[in-house]
């Protein structure tokens, strides 16, 4: 709904999780004079504490969308209908957030963080513009071609990206390139769901709403002079369409050439 939970789920390293506590309890404390902040940090006690909670942040309005910054000190959330707080960006070590749009420029579907870079991508449903944080100014405004944008991932290098819409259309960008589509794809017959790159191996995969997650192999080369290579590589079947929603979402495991799946029909799939 209208709450965003910050949590410790105490998986892997004891030291890690502990570190990650006592990294939260001794926030810094410094607070920007004059303004008051878009929203409100909750701190989280006794049962909920124990159960991993850390943090609520109660917003205005229903949030669709939350991505991490890549060192992990930062998150950004999604709110559609929030007019000018549609976009809000959160530090962990502060317990603080920051509203840095003033105006909205349409209705806003997600946000991310580059890998390297001080930028953060904000797509709505015709256009991805690029921010520079640190200058705090629009860098590029990129022409999808599409309708309605759905989704979209980064490639861990950085210059390349691809965008998934509910108009069944598939995007390459090469940020190097050209503020235009490299590439577009209409492997899909329905609605794209979700895209998503691998961290480590040149492969990419859609998930769409006729039920099937179409694997990609995508190149990038360190040469500039040579241009991303895009092949389809496999159509994977495996979940059922359910009231005319299929696959919901993919994601790539972090190390390993799996590909995880969640559709409509309740299901979770794993594909080796």
């Amino acid at each position: 709904d209208q709450s965003l939970l910050v949590l410790n789920p105490g998986l892997g390293d004891k030291i890690l999780i502990s570190d990650t506590d006592s990294m939260i309890q001794n926030k810094e404390t410094s607070e920007p004079a004059g303004k008051s902040p878009p929203l409100s940090w909750t701190v989280c006690e006794d049962d909920q504490y124990g159960e991993g909670y850390r943090f609520i942040l109660s917003h205005p309005k229903e949030i669709t969308h939350v991505s991490w910054h890549g060192k992990g000190d930062y998150f950004a959330s999604v709110m559609p209908k929030g007019d000018s707080k549609a976009v809000l960006i959160h530090q962990l070590s502060k317990q603080r957030s920051q509203n840095p749009f003033s105006k909205p420029k349409g209705l806003v579907q997600c946000v991310y963080f580059h890998p390297i870079r001080p930028f953060l991508f904000v797509a709505t449903q015709r256009y991805i513009r690029v921010y520079n944080l640190l200058k705090q100014e629009l860098t590029k405004k990129l022409m999808t071609s599409c309708r309605w944008v759905s989704s979209m991932s980064i490639h861990s290098g950085g210059d390349n990206l691809v965008i998934g819409s509910y108009d069944c259309k598939l995007t390459w960008f090469d940020l190097d390139l050209s503020t235009k589509p490299y590439q577009t794809l209409r492997h899909h017959k329905k609605a794209i769901r979700q895209v998503s790159f691998h961290k480590r191996y040149p492969l990419f995969a859609s998930a769409s709403d006729d039920g099937t997650v179409i694997v990609c192999h995508g190149m990038v080369y360190n040469d500039l002079l040579q241009n991303p290579l895009i092949v389809p590589v496999k159509v994977l079947h495996g979940h059922k369409i359910t009231k005319d929603l299929g696959v919901i979402d993919c994601e790539f495991h972090p190390t390993q050439p799996w590909v995880f799946s969640s559709g409509a029909d309740g299901t979770i799939r794993l594909f080796t």
